[in-house]
């Protein structure tokens, strides 16, 4: 949540007991007044049009006013209404910062399993979600707005969906929106609000007392859940002492007006805590969008996991933080500011710099420890996994898959909380690198590809502030690869030159050499058969003199291929034959039958079947003694396929068979026909 508010699911109440309750209670006009909104004749239906959009209901007021609960609230009466679901994404994040269009688009196109194009732009994903939700009923609940700019992009072109908005004030420049402003809760439900945390004895007992405590939290559900909450776990504090301990505090000038009572109720409860938590609370502004878990406070506070699970769980009881599942916390939007600003005002900038970094390369050893239990047993990897401490480990994948899962809104915050600090760009490149290490390793590359482009983007903004023209053209290598993947091939050539230039700059013959290659590829992709060829030999050249011979033979075919596709086969058979002898020279036997059959296949394109039949006999020889089963089935179905064309069907039929029996139970001969070529 945002806000902590008038729901009080998962917070402490009736201190003796710890009793929960997820009563939603008091707002009984607000309410009806949003619930009257939505059944509001619209101008389009008077003038018999159908709206072209969504119906926008819209919540305002301070943070800690509820307004959060009171969406949720609604979104529950609404449920029925809209049987495709409800989609909740928050546009601020806990620090105060906007939340960009990317980002909310991306989360909401995750929640309906939509595929997200990695590298998308703004525009392209508001398109996606747009068109997601043009079939379907769905309620969208646009959390902690900043402006109209943020809501627009995000509005369903379907009047059969309803986006409810929470917001400070209105959203100026969205059509026929009527803010509900909300303040403060009446004293009664305030009172009650209070007696779920108190127990009703204590509330009965002095009701003035009560009536008064309401008041001085302005009846603002934040700051009356911070005092039931520190009530709860003072049992023998009466509430008429702590009214007036309230109310003699002093008043701090900077603080707004209407900000005071939460203000001042967190002040209360911030200093009643032992000097170790109040100093781990402040540290916790520092948590990657405001989600902590146990190792992430522990490495902040510099204390023990166990230690720092113990403090969360009392934060929790006392409203300082919000309950998401067994293992991690939110910090309310409402109350990260005061953090924020506590934590400026007493620790020294070198201890929050040193928090920061404790926090962040715990989170490194973590990702380490993620991907690690993805590796073999014995292998170098796992050795180094079972020299961490026990508390950093995953007993198996399964658990290391979930937590990468649950952990990933936090890894990513993480990522650009490192880069974006500006000096921790070493600690930096090893979170990204480990988180893009970890998602690969349990995700797979195509599954992880928004995240990754992201991540790569990351490096290279680190790489372009340092002057770091390696890391440079190792993140242009990598996003130019994911836009190639994607069909975006002009945005890969110019990042391809650009790496190139990169990997120049920096004297790495390994950047320079795959740049040219991908220049190459590109190109080829593009059909440009001279410039492919051209930036091929590029790049063979660099390897012949480098005596890089196994990548020489590789750079052979691709020249070859070229050269087949655009008819020179004279070229292209030089070239298949110098790919084919240097895989040979390499040791690289199946490298050397995939050769010989692509010299067959431009024999025959030639028109030379005979000498085709001779070279791909002697394709299917190498590839039966390189032991590659699947290849040399493959390469006897080519064989088989020649002779048909000779006019010996028989022939053909026994190769036919002989590739079905290579294979046996690993599926038809058929279906790897083109695994010589394709490899």
């Amino acid at each position: 949540m945002t806000d902590q508010a008038v729901d009080t699911s998962g917070m402490a109440a009736g201190s003796a007991a710890g009793r929960t309750t997820g009563e939603f209670f008091g707002r009984v006009r607000e309410l009806k007044e949003l619930r009257d909104d939505i059944e509001r004749t619209g101008l389009d239906t008077l003038a018999g049009r159908r709206a072209p959009r969504a119906r926008v209901l819209l919540i305002a007021g301070r943070p800690g006013s509820g307004r959060t609960a009171l969406a949720a609230a609604l979104a529950a009466n609404l449920a029925g209404d809209y049987p495709d679901g409800t989609l909740r994404v928050r546009l601020t994040d806990p620090g105060g910062e906007r939340v960009p269009t990317e980002r909310t688009a991306r989360a909401l196109l995750d929640e309906l399993d939509v595929p997200v194009p990695p590298g998308a732009g703004d525009d392209e994903l508001s398109e996606l979600v747009r068109a997601a939700l043009a079939h379907r009923r769905v309620l969208l609940l646009l959390d902690d707005a900043a402006d109209a700019e943020q809501v627009d992009p995000l509005l369903p072109d379907n009047p059969d969906c309803l986006v409810v908005a929470t917001a400070r004030g209105p959203l100026t420049g969205i059509p026929g929106v009527r803010p509900c402003t909300i303040g403060g809760l009446d004293t009664g439900s305030a009172v009650e609000l209070l007696g779920r945390f108190t127990g009703a004895v204590r509330i009965t007992v002095d009701p003035t007392a009560a009536d008064s405590l309401a008041e001085e939290c302005g009846g603002q559900p934040a700051a009356l859940t911070l005092i039931g909450g520190w009530l709860a776990a003072s049992p023998k504090a009466s509430v008429a002492d702590v009214t007036k301990r309230l109310h003699d505090m002093p008043v701090d000038p900077g603080e707004p007006t209407g900000a005071r009572p939460l203000a001042r109720t967190f002040r209360f409860v911030y200093e009643s805590l032992p000097q170790p938590s109040a100093r781990m609370l402040r540290l916790l502004a520092l948590a990657p969008a405001g989600v902590v878990d146990a190792h992430t406070a522990s490495a902040l506070a510099g204390c023990s996991v166990s230690g720092a699970q113990t403090a969360l769980d009392d934060f929790a009881a006392l409203g300082l933080l919000h309950r998401v599942d067994g293992r991690q916390y939110e910090v309310p939007g409402c109350l990260a500011p005061l953090m924020r600003a506590l934590m400026e005002d007493r620790d020294r900038p070198a201890e929050v710099q040193l928090a920061r970094a404790r926090m962040l390369e715990r989170t490194v050893r973590r990702l380490q420890s993620c991907r690690a239990i993805t590796e073999p047993d014995g292998s170098p990897a796992r050795k180094k996994l079972a020299g961490l401490p026990r508390a950093l480990r995953f007993p198996n994948v399964a658990t290391a898959a979930e937590w990468l899962r649950i952990r990933q809104p936090a890894l990513l915050a993480s990522a650009r909380m490192a880069v974006e600090d500006g000096e921790l760009d070493t600690l930096a490149r090893r979170l990204v690198a480990a988180l893009v290490r970890a998602l690969a390793a349990h995700r797979g590359t195509e599954a992880a590809a928004p995240e990754l482009y992201g991540l790569h983007r990351l490096v290279l903004d680190v790489a372009e502030r340092c002057g770091l023209h390696r890391e440079k053209a190792a993140a242009l290598l990598n996003l130019a690869d994911l836009d190639a993947r994607t069909g975006r091939t002009q945005e890969a050539l110019t990042r391809y030159r650009a790496a190139l230039d990169a990997g120049r700059a920096a004297g790495d013959p390994y950047a320079t050499g795959r740049a040219m290659e991908s220049v190459g590829g590109t190109y080829q992709e593009l059909g440009d058969w001279q410039r492919a060829s051209d930036w091929y030999g590029r790049a063979l050249e660099q390897r012949l003199t480098r005596g890089e011979r196994a990548d020489a033979a590789r750079l052979y075919g691709r020249l070859g291929a070229v050269h087949t596709y655009a008819g020179r086969y004279g070229e292209a058979l030089r070239n298949w034959r110098a790919s084919a002898a240097g895989h040979r020279k390499a040791g690289d036997l199946p490298g050397h039958a995939r050769a010989l059959s692509e010299v067959a296949r431009v024999q025959e394109y030639a028109g030379r079947p005979e000498e085709s039949l001779r070279t791909c006999r002697e394709a299917v020889e190498w590839a039966r003694r390189a032991e590659d089963v699947r290849l040399h089935a493959a390469l006897e179905l080519r064989l088989a396929d020649t002779l048909d064309r000779l006019g010996d069907p028989a022939a053909a039929r026994l190769h036919r068979n002989a590739a079905e029996r290579l294979l046996g139970d690993e599926g038809s001969a058929y279906e790897i026909r083109s695994t010589s070529a394709r490899d």
